[in-house]
């Protein structure tokens, strides 16, 4: 049985530099349709995107209102079909294991966690406002006992070493250097645990990051890493990839159905869609073990 990571009595500071200020400030800002319009539906806050084909029979419907209404619904259900597949990776986890959401944003993907594994999960933001949301969430559904959300830096959380089954990240990598990343769940995991990733990365076959990478990188205030990169610092922190699946085609359905739900398009829509189209950006699951 893994026990309750013990919890430091000097919790670390959230942010770390100027640009993690900057990226909290962001977040503790943020009140974007696409992400609460969508939790609203059953109160999984997911913050990501979808994979899947997606019924478009949606775009059909003659009654403004409710077209809307479907529209969302079935942008949630492509998000959802994202963080179920990211939990399905994590392992044959127990009610007793322990699991760490690094970037966890409002919190949708450790209850995902919890309700398919009966785990228990902490997650780590550094937004207070993100935070003290995916406590109240939990709380709402009663699973704050074993669901846990916690204002702190994921390069640095103060947590137990090898208190963890498994980790993820569901694209937050592009906001931290993946050396320190990868090292602190290196650090968290036990041996033989798991830690999964679902990221937009650029692709490096293509050259440098194309102007589309640009424009994402700008409009999320984050550092897009290459594909090579992943590999090359999971391997320097003992994280030994048994899986890696390329999700670009997968999440397309996705990006041309939310451009059209004129009621959640955040402009950036079209430098996704191109960006995986010229190649240029790949959107990947990697599944790695601790060794």
């Amino acid at each position: 049985m893994t026990t309750a990571p013990a919890r430091t009595t000097t919790v670390p500071v959230p942010t770390q530099s100027i640009y993690q200020t900057r990226v909290a400030d962001y977040w503790n800002a943020e009140e974007n349709p696409v992400n609460l319009e969508l939790g609203r539906i059953d109160d999984l806050y997911h913050h990501h995107y979808g994979i899947g084909e997606a019924d478009r029979s949606v775009l059909e419907e003659p009654d403004p209102e409710l077209r809307k209404e479907r529209i969302t619904s079935e942008l949630h259900r492509l998000e959802h079909a994202q963080a179920e597949l990211l939990a399905s990776h994590l392992g044959p986890l127990t009610p007793a294991d322990r699991v760490f959401d690094a970037g966890c944003g409002r919190g949708g993907g450790s209850i995902v966690a919890n309700l398919r594994h009966g785990c228990h999960a902490d997650g780590v933001t550094i937004s207070a406002k993100q935070c003290d949301f995916a406590n109240e969430m939990a709380r709402k559904r009663g699973v704050d006992d074993k669901v846990r959300y916690h204002h702190r830096n994921m390069l640095d959380t103060g947590f137990e070493t090898g208190a963890y089954a498994a980790s993820w990240n569901n694209e937050s990598t592009m906001y931290v250097e993946l050396e320190l990343l990868f090292a602190e769940h290196a650090r968290l995991l036990r041996r033989g645990g798991r830690y999964v990733t679902v990221t937009g990365c650029y692709n490096d076959t293509y050259g440098r990051a194309s102007r589309e990478v640009s424009l994402i990188n700008a409009h999320y205030i984050c550092d897009i890493h290459p594909r090579s990169e992943y590999f090359r610092s999971m391997a320097k922190n003992r994280l030994v990839p048994v899986h890696v699946e390329d999700l670009t085609a997968a999440t397309i359905p996705y990006w041309e159905l939310r451009k059209q739900a004129d009621h959640l398009v955040t402009g950036i829509e079209d430098a996704f869609l191109d960006a995986y189209r010229n190649g240029s950006f790949q959107y990947l699951l990697i599944v790695a073990d601790r060794v």
